[in-house]
């Protein structure tokens, strides 16, 4: 548990891989909060490009010049981590209308599960609110330059991964 005076906030995800949509919404929070942990999110349903080992290390390199960040992997329910985190908020990014109606029942549903713990959105920054990790993904496997979407070391290591995963 933390500090009481502390304000922990929990930015889930699954960074598969991480971009600089993801990466603005976490300097914004980490200028927000006392600490921010990045909750990498491993979910055996869903059929990831990289390890969790590889996207926490991504997430980490991203996130090194932040000194209250830091990175970790969860599974199970979201709001349970934040629990056990010590944390109060999850903060989640909006890029667009239909992100709203996708994350207000969960956040509703968190809410019922956890009260104590708020969800809190942040907007995207114009710049960045076409960025999804499946649009680089894709853009990539056609042979599209990504690096300006992602930090500093995702692009060839994306580029890499998807020659490997080629026929």
């Amino acid at each position: 548990m933390s500090d009481t005076s502390e304000v922990i906030a929990y930015c889930p995800g699954s960074f598969d891989p991480i971009t600089n949509g993801h990466l603005d919404i976490i300097e914004r929070a980490a200028q927000l909060f006392d600490r921010v942990i990045i909750g990498v999110a491993l979910i055996a349903e869903k059929t990831h490009l990289f390890s969790p080992e590889e996207r926490l290390a991504m997430c980490r390199e991203a996130c090194a010049h932040l000194p209250n960040v830091t990175v970790r992997t969860f599974e199970g329910l979201l709001v349970e981590a934040v629990h056990q985190a010590g944390a109060r908020i999850i903060i989640k990014g909006l890029r667009q209308a239909a992100d709203l109606s996708h994350e207000a029942p969960m956040a509703t549903m968190n809410r019922s599960l956890r009260p104590e713990i708020e969800t809190l959105f942040l907007l995207a920054s114009p710049t960045y609110a076409f960025i999804s990790s499946s649009l680089i993904k894709w853009v990539c496997s056609m042979g599209g330059d990504v690096s300006a979407q992602v930090p500093p070391g995702v692009a060839p290591k994306l580029t890499q991964r998807l020659a490997e995963a080629a026929p």
